[in-house]
């Protein structure tokens, strides 16, 4: 960071998460007005931000966003969210927390399979039928989807963008991650559980009247239009298959998800403007703003010194590199989309494996994987899954802020933290 476009573009980008979190201006606003300043100072370029598969506009992820709202926007017309939440608040008796329970469950089983992002995308419309129907705050349950689903993405190769690109770099296969951070997974989706019915206690109020009339109804009733849930739920089926074979067949999620989103589009008789209704433009405009803006930290050589920084500072000393990539990616995670972070900081990991060697050299790609995951659940703009349900709640007229986010996000982020730490140490130093 020897040079004065580093320090501007760390300047800006000090200033719009500051716009951010105080929230004196729209986010989209903020983030687009960014990327705008860093082009203008040039921290960044045209071609290094709308081109550039390492430093600009993660096109992947924008286009597997627009194909899996297409989906469920046009899956919304055909009654099947208003069955699920039907069915969820029967099966739990109407009861506020064993509905939470059910969707956090239910949440982060799916994030294993699916991406997170896709998971929320599908889960959401169900919870806000749900809330509506009790009668309840939407925010707790869709703050603890998301948790949920950043800690169920931990679990495979496909649940989390940074476990592909760990995995790529790294040479690890699908069921490298099912056997080492799988059961985790489970143990930290039962910890959240206990936490979330600490956390949201206040908003667990039971109201007989509306569950007397939830479960006086039938949800079969909710179907208005069984071939097209016929045929959204086949072309659906077909995109997860596409998402679980990633390693087999070498398409990209965004690929399968606009492959998709084009055939229900074609079969169906829903109209492309009814179709692309539902699609949350303002969540995609902000993604890109962040994107520009993180790969101008990229290209100036911000991120890069703060990551050399944290690798010079274990000493090559396994259990040190592991607790100080876990803690800094936990915390690195939190500020910049988790995405960027671990495409920079994979090369460096790379070479501390080699500096410190068997037995321990894998585990430094865990402490990468379970630090840049389970650190996105801290603040309202550290994962993609976060920015989809904000969004999804605003359009819905129930918004969530920064804050409100992040007082529930930084307890969450810190158990889990410690409870990957302490599995680390045990497993891999204590055990072997």
């Amino acid at each position: 960071m020897n040079n004065w476009h580093a320090w501007a573009a760390l300047a800006v980008f000090a200033a719009v998460y500051v716009l951010i979190v105080t929230e004196w201006v729209h986010r989209v606003a903020a983030a687009l007005g960014g990327a705008a300043l860093m082009l203008a100072i040039r921290a960044t370029d045209d071609h290094a931000a709308f081109f550039s598969t390492d430093t600009g506009i993660d096109w992947n992820v924008i286009f597997l966003l627009l194909g899996m709202m297409t989906i469920v926007g046009v899956l919304r017309r055909t009654g099947v969210f208003e069955y699920l939440a039907i069915w969820s608040v029967k099966r739990a008796r109407a009861k506020p927390f064993r509905v939470m329970a059910m969707l956090i469950v239910i949440t982060a089983s799916a994030s294993a399979l699916l991406d997170n992002v896709t998971t929320v995308l599908l889960v959401a419309p169900v919870t806000l039928l749900v809330c509506d129907r009790l009668a309840l705050k939407a925010a707790p349950f869709l703050i603890a989807e998301v948790f949920a689903s950043n800690i169920g993405g931990t679990a495979t190769l496909v649940g989390d963008p940074p476990n592909i690109i760990i995995a790529s770099r790294a040479g690890l296969a699908f069921n490298d991650f099912l056997i080492h951070l799988a059961p985790l997974a489970i143990v930290l989706t039962g910890v959240l559980l206990v936490i979330c019915r600490v956390m949201f206690r206040r908003s667990f109020v039971f109201d007989e009247d509306r569950a007397a009339e939830v479960m006086a109804l039938d949800e079969r009733e909710a179907i208005h239009d069984p071939r097209l849930l016929a045929q959204g739920l086949a072309i659906l089926a077909l995109v997860v298959a596409g998402f679980v074979l990633h390693p087999v067949v070498h398409y990209a999620p965004s690929v399968v998800a606009l492959l998709g989103a084009g055939l229900l589009v074609a079969v169906s008789k829903v109209e492309v403007k009814d179709a692309l209704a539902d699609v949350e433009w303002p969540t995609l405009a902000f993604f890109a703003g962040l994107f520009v803006m993180v790969g101008a930290l990229i290209e100036t050589g911000v991120i890069a010194t703060v990551s050399e920084a944290l690798a010079d500072a274990t000493g090559g000393k396994a259990l040190a590199a592991t607790m100080t990539l876990l803690g800094a990616s936990a915390v690195l995670s939190a500020i910049v989309d988790n995405i960027p972070y671990v495409a920079t900081m994979a090369p460096i990991t790379a070479d501390l494996v080699n500096t410190v060697g068997e037995p321990h050299g894998q585990v430094l790609w865990w402490a990468l994987a379970l630090g840049a995951d389970l650190g996105g659940n801290a603040t309202a703009i550290g994962a993609s899954a976060n920015v989809v349900v904000l969004g999804i709640a605003e359009r819905n007229r129930q918004p969530i802020s920064f804050w409100t986010f992040t007082r529930y996000g930084i307890p969450v982020t810190a158990a889990t933290i410690a409870i990957s730490a302490l599995y680390l140490w045990l497993r891999y130093f204590t055990l072997v």
